[in-house]
């Protein structure tokens, strides 16, 4: 189960209540189910390719200086290896372009995550929607809560990074742009695990990994349902695993 609560600025991120909890707990072990049934069975052809390469042009992109703070959780302060994953889908005779699609997922984040399994819990956001210091809190069963905070948005990009707490450190970036005749969503990632717990679940049982995979794919199905056009050559996970820490963090 994952719940994502969707802050305004300065707002504080309390836990939520007793009944709150229970609902959480309920969906969680009835939508693991079904969600569980529906990848088992997925008839959208995933085409997913994983190397490990030290290459420094998968490092995560600069933050701008606003992004700093003690909330802030780096790819630096990870541990393990640091993964560059990029979700993409391509998408044809599509209603609405690059700008509208990243609109969409602004304003009605809630539509693009699986309903079964996730809960969405909304702030008072502005006309636009999500915006730089917006903050989203996905809290999930046992030590699996994910905030992050808006760092930049602009027409064809939303670019959040992770704060204090996420079971991952590092960046997130949604984008749509137009190629050609075709409508493209990404969603590219650049994450170590937050703790050692996490490192083992993800680099080496794949738990975490093979969950965070489900999450996104379904994303990037949904952003072809709403924008109306239909899905080009199924669902590309390119996945890169870069061995050596950050710079930063040898410093340490």
């Amino acid at each position: 189960m994952i719940a994502l609560n969707v802050m305004t600025r300065g707002s504080p991120m309390s836990r939520p209540p007793c009944p709150r909890a229970l609902t959480v707990l309920a969906r969680w072990l009835l939508g693991t189910i079904l969600v569980t049934w529906r990848y088992l069975w997925q008839t959208t052809p995933l085409h997913r390719t994983d190397v490990r390469e030290d290459d420094e042009r998968i490092r995560p992109p600069r933050l701008p200086d606003s992004a700093a703070g003690d909330t802030v959780q780096r790819a630096e302060d990870g541990h393990g290896p640091l993964f560059h994953r990029v979700f993409r889908v391509r998408i044809a005779e599509a209603d609405i372009d690059g700008p509208r699609l990243l609109e969409h997922v602004c304003r009605h984040f809630e539509h693009f995550v699986p309903s079964e399994v996730v809960g969405i819990r909304a702030g008072e956001l502005r006309a636009q929607g999500l915006d730089v210091a917006d903050e989203l809190l996905v809290e999930m069963p046992g030590p699996w809560n994910g905030p992050v905070r808006v760092v930049r948005r602009d027409r064809e990009s939303l670019h959040l990074v992770t704060l204090r707490g996420h079971m991952e450190a590092g960046q997130v970036q949604f984008r749509a742009h137009t190629d050609g005749d075709l409508l493209v969503f990404e969603i590219e990632l650049w994450a170590r695990a937050a703790t050692r717990l996490v490192h083992v679940l993800y680099s080496h049982l794949r738990v975490a990994k093979e969950i965070q995979l489900n999450m996104w794919v379904r994303f990037c199905l949904s952003a072809v349902k709403i924008s109306g056009g239909r899905l080009v050559d199924g669902v590309h996970i390119h996945t890169r695993r870069l061995s050596s820490p950050p710079r930063a963090a040898r410093k340490r």
